[in-house]
């Protein structure tokens, strides 16, 4: 994992961030939750059940919002705002049952910030999303 250039937040902060996440009214809607979080870093777990396409598989759109969720916190947990630029997602597998997406960030320039997700089903690999957020400035757009 490439480190941050901000300073080390408190964990108590993160804590509250992954709370903040965990309760936001879409992720409750899908089922998803953050079961771990740190600076670029995070691991959100949603299971299938009620999100299947008519092929009896995880729907496409089910599948982003779960590597969205993990690209989200670990990019933001750690003090600092960021906002997505680009994601791209490649579908790799169709998926029933329990999925696991696990962020980690790769590049960090100071403005933007790169993140690989991958998203599993047990084993294995279901989706790769990449995405690049930048770094919101106070006071600037």
């Amino acid at each position: 994992m490439i480190p941050n250039p901000d300073p080390p937040q408190d964990p108590a902060a993160i804590a509250d961030r992954v709370t903040t996440f965990n309760q936001s009214e879409f992720a409750q809607l899908l089922g998803m939750e953050i079961t771990e979080a740190d600076d670029g870093y995070a691991r959100v777990t949603m299971n299938c059940e009620r999100k299947k396409n008519p092929h009896g598989v995880a729907h496409g759109g089910a599948i982003f919002a779960l590597a969205d969720q993990a690209f989200g916190i670990a990019a933001n947990c750690a003090g600092t705002d960021r906002v997505a630029v680009s994601v791209h997602i490649q579908y790799i597998a169709p998926a029933t049952g329990d999925l696991v997406a696990i962020a980690q960030r790769v590049a960090d320039n100071g403005r933007c910030s790169t993140f690989r997700i991958m998203v599993y089903e047990g084993e294995r690999t279901i989706a790769q999303f990449d995405g690049v957020a930048f770094r919101v400035s106070p006071g600037k757009e």
